[in-house]
Parts: structure tokens; sequence; C-alpha cells
């Protein structure tokens, strides 16, 4: 009798899961938002990329520093598309808005847009050389090493005489 009941709740429980897990996954359509890169410069170029079935068609993209852009499928279930940030656009964090066949979803602080430009390559460093400032300290540096080298030798040279 107990085991009866048991198999009866236990079905009961497994019917209730599969009935509900495609539900579920109906939920979640379309999911997780990205936008690279996530700090962008004005007038730069993000690509945006969204998971689900429903964005493989008449899918699109919203925010309030590029606009609306058409989402394109990108293999799997993944679509993407490309939006350039105007140059007007307010500098600080933006939402992403996606619209994949009337399902939407809203990521809030998807990329962060500044004032000027990215500095990147060579660790930030400045491609124009060095300034006279640097090469005044290299040298300096350089000659205070030569006399110091040039005493030590000189020292020892005449302690191995004597």
């Amino acid at each position: 009798m107990r085991t009866t009941r048991a198999l009866a709740v236990s079905a009961v429980a497994a019917a209730a899961v599969g009935l509900a897990a495609p539900a579920a996954s109906a939920w979640t359509d379309p999911q997780n938002i990205t936008a690279t890169p996530s700090v962008i410069p004005r007038g730069g170029e993000l690509t945006i990329s969204v998971d689900g079935t429903k964005c493989q068609r008449n899918s699109t993209a919203t925010s309030d520093a590029f606009g609306t852009i058409n989402l394109s499928p990108a293999g799997g279930t993944t679509a993407k598309g490309t939006a350039k940030v105007r140059r007007d656009a307010r500098p600080g964090a933006h939402d992403i808005t996606v619209n994949c066949q009337g399902s939407q979803l809203t990521r809030p602080a998807a990329y962060t847009v500044i004032r000027g430009s990215v500095r990147g390559g060579l660790g930030g460093s400045s491609s124009t050389g060095a300034t006279p400032t640097d090469m005044a300290i290299g040298g300096g540096l350089v000659a205070v090493a030569l006399i110091g080298g040039g005493a030590f030798w000189m020292r020892r040279r005449s302690e191995n005489r004597g």
C-alpha cells in the first residue's frame, strides 16, 4: 500500500516536471545578451549577440546610443548584429533591448560609452618617441654608470699593483 502510494506520488511529480520543462524553456527565449566590447568610445562599432531560437529571424536590438539594428543568424541558436554608437551618445552605461518575434529581453547596463578613444596596444604607450625630459634622464643615468664603472675599475687596478 505504501509502495503504491509512493509510486503514484513519484509519477505525478515526474509528470509535472516533464510538462513544466517545455514551458520553462519558452520563458527564457531570447536569453543571454552580450555586447562586445563592453567599453566603447562614441562612434565605435559594437557587436551584439543573443541566444534564442526565436531570434533566428525577424529580430532586432535597440539602445538609446545606437537606435535599432537587425540581428542575423550566426550559427546554432545565436543571432548577431553590428551597431555604430552615435557620436553624440551620452557617456555612461546603456541598456540593450532585444525583440525576437514578439518576445523581449532587456539587459541593463550592457555596455559603457566613454567620451574619448580607447588607448590600446603596447600597454597604452605612445608611438611619438621619448620626450626631451626622458632623454635627459636616460643620458644622466648612462653618464653616472660610466663614471661609477670607470672609478671602480681604476680603484681595482691600483689595488692589484700594490
